[in-house]
């Protein structure tokens, strides 16, 4: 309305004159098109304001990179990433020649995606893994939340296997999870799961099918491709109250698969791992090659942060029924704890780690974040006459983190083994090795 009186006088004022000396027509006339004139001016304001309020919706932000986000619609898209340049060394034990062992380096990860929110209560996450030269699809689905405590998710994503596996390797406190997250074959997979949380309680439950690179129709007739029939039930619950500031963390996950038709037509399993350095592809803990039909396993976690400082452990067990008929169980787990000298938090969100806030980061006055953490881990791949070795490991890590998004670990590793993958000099197959490895890592 304001406008319209603005207008309408401003026509008036300029017109005045002429208005005064023209015959009544003539004046009917005049006032008929400045009516008109009025009208299509407030249509071309209305249209401007309209305009300007639908940009004013999409509100761009920062929190760690550009946000495009309309609250009103519910649209939003944000892209991310992230890239790890790892260097290792891996020593060798006495006669043992292999090029896998010494020193070498990698791009432990270098990926790429979008996440964001479609109208209706939708989401939907997007991301490629283009390490060592070739296209993966780490995340790829579809989210629905029904409500605050209530969630559903279809597509590649994880399904529920442990704290330390469902932590993203940003917020990780050494460059490799426990031994027995990547001996037992724990990896994302394409499926249709669950979650509700209430208060302190945290329950997620789903089935899957295989990962999505072994879905694909490029697969050989040995890989199966998209004929793989394997499928699993997973399922977690956490517990995760808080006393004063101390915050605490109890769970268990129990996971059992059927193999299908790859049990006795696709690739074999083999249950081995590296030691705690992705640099080398060289095992000193492997079974040999078996046909496994079931695998049934099942966890423990228990965490607690308390100021700088935290402590965790977690126990699996991992039960392979084989066609011949004997089941095999294999077990790893872990203890660590850790302190900031700084005196940051670790931070935790939904039943996993998270990122730490740095209280005073380079560039900001202070020197970043700067944490110490010990380890002992342990895995256990001898049992039912599969022989894969034992492995203890003593691990130390130095995590620099000079401002929220970059971190720079710095890791040492004393390994013992009994009866390893590999003998050393005179078939000695107990022995020990040192392993030194580092990172700089940057997300957004």
């Amino acid at each position: 309305m304001a406008s319209r009186i603005f207008v309408a006088a401003l026509l008036v004022s300029t017109a005045a004159p002429a208005l005064a000396q023209a015959d009544p027509a003539a004046l009917a006339a005049e006032l008929a098109a400045m009516r008109a004139k009025i009208e299509s001016l407030e249509a071309k304001v209305k249209e401007l304001e309209g305009a300007q309020a639908k940009t004013a919706a999409v509100v761009p932000s920062w929190k760690g990179a550009p946000q495009l986000e309309d609250k009103k619609a519910g649209w939003s898209f944000k892209p991310f990433g992230r890239l790890q340049y790892d260097l290792g060394y891996v020593g060798s034990p006495p006669g043992v020649t292999d090029r896998g062992l010494g020193f070498a380096s990698e791009l432990r990860r270098g990926r790429i995606g979008a996440e964001g929110t479609v109208p209706g209560g939708f989401g939907y996450k997007v991301e490629l893994d283009f390490a060592d030269n070739e296209i993966e699809v780490t995340d790829a689905f579809l989210s629905y939340e029904a409500s605050n405590q209530l969630g559903f998710t279809i597509g590649q994503h994880n399904n529920f296997q442990s704290l330390e596996e469902l932590t993203s390797s940003r917020f990780l406190t050494f460059l490799e999870r426990a031994a027995f997250t990547d001996a037992f074959g724990f990896e994302r997979r394409v499926g249709l799961s669950a979650r509700f949380s209430q208060g302190d309680v945290i329950a997620q439950a789903g089935i899957f099918t295989a990962n999505i690179e072994d879905l694909s129709n490029a697969q050989d007739a040995v890989g199966l491709g998209d004929e793989n029939d394997a499928v699993s039930l997973d399922g977690r619950i956490v517990y995760a109250p808080k006393l004063g500031d101390m915050q605490l963390h109890f769970g268990g996950s129990a996971h059992i698969r059927d193999n299908g038709d790859t049990a006795a037509s696709g690739p074999a399993t083999r249950y081995r791992q590296r030691p705690f350095v992705h640099t080398t592809n060289t095992r000193f803990l492997a079974t040999q090659s078996l046909r496994v039909e079931t695998e049934t396993n099942y966890g423990l976690e228990a965490a607690m942060i308390s100021g700088p400082f935290h402590a965790a452990g977690e126990v699996h067990w991992l039960e392979a029924d084989r066609l011949t008929g004997l089941s095999p169980t294999f077990f790893g787990g872990y203890g660590e704890a850790g302190y900031y000298l700084t005196g940051e938090t670790l931070g935790y969100r939904g039943g996993r780690w998270d990122r730490t806030k740095v209280r005073k980061p380079v560039g900001g006055g202070g020197i970043g974040a700067v944490q110490l953490n010990l380890r002992y881990d342990h895995l256990d791949l001898n049992s039912e006459g599969v022989v894969g070795g034992k492995q203890q490991g003593y691990l130390a890590s130095l995590v620099w983190i000079p401002q929220d998004h970059v971190r720079f670990y710095l890791n040492y590793g004393r390994l013992r083994y009994e009866g390893a993958a590999i003998p050393a000099a005179g078939g000695d197959r107990d022995y020990s090795i040192d392993v030194l490895g580092a990172r700089a890592a940057v997300d957004f």
